[in-house]
């Protein structure tokens, strides 16, 4: 019996040698990207036209981009462009919503209109023999808006639903204070209307916000696929070739607040603490930024990062925490993000920061940072894989005003990054002592244990 048990136990072992020794397969080796030819025209209007063939699938992608968004909202007009387009979706004064519709599916397709801090967009995908016809029908809606009053008590109702439902999640909530707090005089901290502002937005108000962001210098049309391109070019030049010029290209530039405040918004009896804890860092048009970008990949940007795995995997304290930088124009925020159980808000601070420190104090392994680097060469890749992936990388190229250089070179550029530039990234921007925390949680179980982990010279602020 004990000669049967010493055999079971030798290839027990011999079985968890084996487990502990396989290892998954390695990885390819990491390819290059190119940018697709692509063709650019500009109007006297100031318009432009960008095509990109690309692919053998006979579909193609139309964005008409505009440089407007919330950035141009007055303090007391948030959510307007959201309203304009929501109005927009409405019609022009020649074709009702289900006229638009209809067409569009018609071509094998549909129309999106949608609104950012610093664009606004029309989209649609759709069989690339009606290109043409398709770009008729987003230019009537952009260019000739029927501003139907019959839509805007629904359309006020529905976002007064969605903030309502926005702001009862503590990530709106805190979300919503950290921007503030960071971009106190600026769109970029005026996150969220209030109920009163939505109830005071009308047809006037829209119109003189179309009229004074809206129009053909502010515009690049992108077409990406498999299409006819003289057919497309002529049949934007139709379209649009006559259109108001309109405002030049203007975005405010924001200062961002590198203070380090510290705000509890209390949540009696929470389970748990949602935190944003981070500082204005450097924008993609500044040098540092893909260094800096891969340090926060390592950091906390990736499922395998270092402050994921420590307050995930091996503390528990989270399921699924974060870091990320925002960008903006000329302007960007390194954040991490993270539920946290109630009982942990002290610890899972105390882990981030040393984490931090760590990072600050030794350069990562050339092994680790290799990971990381292939990691993000083959997500940037895989985001080119489609037409509209295409076209989102132009346009964030052309809002931050990077030459073709920054997508042509970006694969190159990553695997470039050195340990030591991380540790230098490190030093230089993520700095612990000047960073603003805003906490949603119970306040009663969570202020104390805050006070003992962040040290600030002011006071708490409710």
């Amino acid at each position: 019996m004990k000669r049967i048990i010493s055999i079971l136990i030798v290839i027990l072992c011999i079985s968890v040698n084996a487990q502990e020794k396989e290892l998954p397969p390695e990885g390819g080796t990491p390819k290059g990207f190119s940018i697709p030819k692509k063709g650019v025209i500009t109007l006297d209007n100031g318009l432009k036209i960008v095509t990109i063939p690309y692919g053998e699938i006979p579909k193609a992608t139309i964005t008409i981009s505009i440089k407007t968004g919330n950035i141009h909202e007055k303090e007391e007009e948030v959510w307007l462009a959201d309203f304009m387009a929501d109005l927009l979706e409405e019609g022009s004064t020649t074709l009702n919503a289900k006229q638009i519709a209809d067409k569009m599916a018609s071509m094998g397709g549909n129309l999106n209109i949608g609104v950012r801090s610093e664009r606004m967009s029309l989209n649609a995908s759709i069989l690339g023999e009606f290109a043409p016809d398709a770009i008729a029908v987003m230019a009537d809606v952009l260019m000739h808006p029927g501003w139907p009053a019959s839509e805007v008590d629904r359309i006020k109702s529905n976002m007064k639903r969605d903030l309502s439902v926005s702001m009862a999640r503590p990530t709106a909530q805190a979300s919503k204070d950290f921007y503030a707090a960071i971009y106190p005089d600026h769109p970029y901290g005026r996150v969220y209307p209030t109920n009163a502002m939505i109830e005071g937005y009308s047809i006037e108000k829209v119109k003189a916000f179309y009229e004074a962001n809206i129009g053909a210098k502010r515009t690049t049309v992108y077409i990406a696929g498999k299409f006819d391109e003289q057919q497309v070019t002529t049949a934007i030049k139709k379209a649009f070739e006559s259109w108001k010029e309109g405002p030049a290209v203007m975005y405010p530039v924001a200062e961002a607040v590198t203070a380090h405040q510290v705000k509890i918004i209390d949540r009696p009896g929470a389970p748990q603490s949602t935190l944003y804890y981070g500082l204005p860092v450097v924008d993609p048009s500044h040098p540092d930024y893909t260094a800096l970008d891969i340090t926060n990949t390592i950091l906390g940007g990736a499922f395998g990062s270092r402050i994921t795995s420590n307050i995930r995997e091996d503390k528990g304290y989270t399921y699924s925490p974060g870091s990320s930088i925002d960008n903006g124009y000329k302007s960007a925020v390194w954040y991490e993000r993270a539920d946290v159980t109630t009982q942990h808000t002290g610890a899972s601070l105390k882990e981030i920061n040393k984490e931090i420190r760590l990072l600050q104090d030794e350069a990562p392994s050339e092994d680790e940072l290799t990971a990381i680097k292939n990691y993000e060469a083959g997500t940037f890749v895989l985001r080119n894989s489609t037409p509209g992936g295409i076209i989102g990388q132009l346009i964030f190229q052309d809002m931050h005003e990077l030459d073709d250089s920054y997508l042509a070179k970006r694969v190159e550029n990553i695997h470039a990054v050195t340990p030591k530039q991380v540790q230098e990234m490190m030093k230089k921007y993520i700095k612990p002592e000047q960073m603003t925390l805003v906490i949603v949680g119970d306040k009663q179980k969570i202020e104390k244990q805050v006070e003992e982990t962040i040290r600030v010279k002011q006071p708490l602020k409710d």
